[in-house]
């Protein structure tokens, strides 16, 4: 059977407040055919988020007009916790993950050379759901504002948003790492600050490419057949880096490593027709849990 996809581009996040390389920067790691159609590692490391945005384009566009078809993972979630648009009263009838793209691409403040408003935007969002500094937490103490705490103000309760998504629930039960909650915006492992930052890049993305498809939002929980990919030249996913073991080459940084790790592994996945699958996770979810997936909550390719 043909591979699903030619070209894999793992992105590495940072939501960092300054130009920034080396570690906890932003990577992108491309395996892509080579003259000789036979898959190459290459990896860059832009500074800022515009400039990785700026170099995500030419690198798609010059992989469709070749003909490629794009798996495109990013580490940070593509959703909230389900009752998240809501707790933030998002009007409309809309699904709940384009209520929220359309939130953070108005309200999320990201300049060319990373300067982002991303704690005050945690605090507002804060205030309209909770009154006080929950459900996000996370900053310096310059930072702090009545709506937002260094440390989290309290745990979550039966009647909050959830702590975790799904698709981190099942990830912690399978033990394939410790994903942090997309509450955290600051501190290691702080996803949430990614979240925020990265959100908006990705929903640019998708308004510059007419093929570009966002998983499982606009895609489905199923693993796709001969027709799911028409006229689809990207699929946009979110990974999880420390799923998978790593095995740094000599000179290379961690991650830099970990989107060589994911790019490999789903090309070896896809070339031996086992990457289908996933797009259709197995855990016992019931229908509703799905529907939430599906339209808010997103999932991690691979868990």
């Amino acid at each position: 059977m043909a591979r699903l996809f030619n070209s894999y581009i793992m992105v590495d996040w940072s939501a960092a407040a300054k130009p920034t390389t080396g570690v906890d920067s932003i990577w992108i790691g491309a395996l892509v055919p080579d003259a000789r159609f036979r898959l190459a590692f290459r990896a860059s490391n832009p500074p800022t988020r515009a400039q990785a945005v700026d170099e995500l384009t030419e690198l798609l566009t010059r992989l469709i007009r070749r003909g490629d078809r794009i798996l495109l993972g990013f580490d940070f979630p593509f959703g909230y916790p389900a009752g998240t648009a809501d707790a933030l009263k998002l009007k409309g009838d809309a699904p709940a993950w384009t209520r929220m793209r359309d939130f953070l691409l108005k309200e999320m403040k990201d300049k060319p050379d990373n300067a982002n408003n991303r704690f005050a935007l945690a605090a507002r969002m804060n205030r309209l759901m909770s009154d006080g500094p929950f459900p996000f937490w996370g900053c310096s103490k310059r930072d702090v504002l009545t709506t937002l705490t260094m440390k989290k103000s309290r745990e979550h309760g039966p009647d909050d948003v959830a702590e975790f998504r799904q698709a981190e629930l099942a990830a912690l039960k399978s033990k394939l790492g410790r994903p942090q909650p997309v509450w955290k915006i600051a501190y290691a492992g702080a996803v949430g600050g990614q979240t925020l930052t990265g959100l908006p890049a990705v929903h640019k993305l998708r308004a510059q490419f007419e093929g570009m498809r966002l998983w499982p939002f606009e895609l489905g929980l199923e693993a796709p057949t001969p027709e799911t990919f028409d006229g689809v030249d990207i699929v946009a996913c979110e990974v999880y880096p420390s799923m998978r073991p790593q095995s740094p080459k000599p000179g290379e940084i961690k991650d830099e490593t970990q989107v060589r790790i994911l790019a490999e592994w789903f090309a070896e996945l896809d070339e031996s027709d086992r990457l289908g699958p996933l797009f259709e996770p197995d855990h016992g979810l019931s229908e509703t849990v799905k529907h939430e997936i599906s339209t808010e909550e997103g999932w991690i390719l691979g868990i």
